[in-house]
């Protein structure tokens, strides 16, 4: 077989080997310099060298504290806290997580930029999948998409919400009256989230979900529209009384390695500011 359509196997793609060819990456074969068109032979070596990664102009490193669950060659796990935009923003243009990781690859030596992989909202907490290469980037996009990634929330919904376990299906879009607010419609995208009572306190429920779909605000936009906004949640109905933000927190993600194809399972526990609404809560 060609390195070309071995590679194509491998899921590197047409514009990654170009980059390759062009931007500073190498292709070798037991250590020489070859083309895509070398036949592979038995026994042979064959190393792939990715081109150095610039952040874009304007992707400042900034030295922020991370919170690191793991780290290896090729990914890292962050318990993201909630204030921290995961990227900047014009109304937040410093102090995000890539602006973090960027600074924190310039500690290590390691020229790349931030690709994250599973995004959260600046107000949610909890874990946060970031790949340390745009390959890497590239093969999770493809676990997300066969639904390989997956992720565990808690949250705390008003009001004292009845069924054990349901599953919200409606699809979302955006608000036409607002550029960040969603709602549910007809003409939007597929959206679906399972949910299960935690437990029922005095006038909020304390949830586990799930989501089937990925859309922004997914569980935002469905807990108000069944009519339990979450606790902070302002945007979508949700009082400020106990807590500023909405009580929103990504507290699991399990996925498959891909390079050593190993299952792999992390967990963050619930901040500070939700767990004392459970303490008074319980007193």
């Amino acid at each position: 077989m060609i390195i070309r359509e071995f590679l194509k196997k491998e899921e590197i793609s047409r514009t990654a080997l170009t980059d390759i060819k062009f931007q500073g990456g190498q292709i070798l074969v037991n250590g020489e310099d070859v083309n895509v068109r070398y036949k592979l032979l038995e026994g042979d070596r064959l190393t792939v060298e990715f081109p150095p990664e610039n952040p874009s102009q304007g992707m400042k490193g900034e030295k922020i504290p991370l919170s690191i669950i793991y780290e290896d060659d090729y990914l890292l796990v962050v318990n993201k806290p909630a204030g921290m935009s995961t990227i900047p923003s014009r109304e937040h243009p410093t102090g995000s997580l890539a602006n973090a990781l960027i600074g924190f690859y310039e500690q290590l030596k390691l020229q790349a930029t931030a690709h994250i992989v599973t995004r959260l909202d600046r107000d949610t907490s909890g874990i946060v999948l970031v790949a340390k290469h745009r390959h890497v980037h590239h093969l999770f996009s493809k676990s997300q998409r066969s639904g390989e990634v997956k992720r565990i929330y808690e949250a705390f919904a008003e009001g004292r919400i009845a069924s054990e376990t349901n599953t919200v299906d409606a699809p979302i879009g955006r608000n036409p009256d607002s550029i960040i607010e969603r709602e549910v419609r007809h003409d939007g995208q597929n959206a679906i989230t399972h949910y299960r009572v935690l437990a029922r306190l005095r006038d909020f429920t304390y949830l586990e979900l799930k989501l089937e779909t990925g859309r922004t605000h997914q569980i935002r936009v469905h807990m108000s529209y069944i009519g339990h906004p979450l606790l902070g949640d302002d945007l979508y109905g949700g009082s400020l009384a106990k807590i500023k933000r909405q009580a929103l927190h990504c507290k699991h993600i399990h996925f498959i390695h891909p390079f050593t194809y190993e299952e792999m399972s992390f967990t963050a526990p619930l901040p500070d500011d939700m767990k004392n609404i459970l303490k008074e809560a319980d007193s």
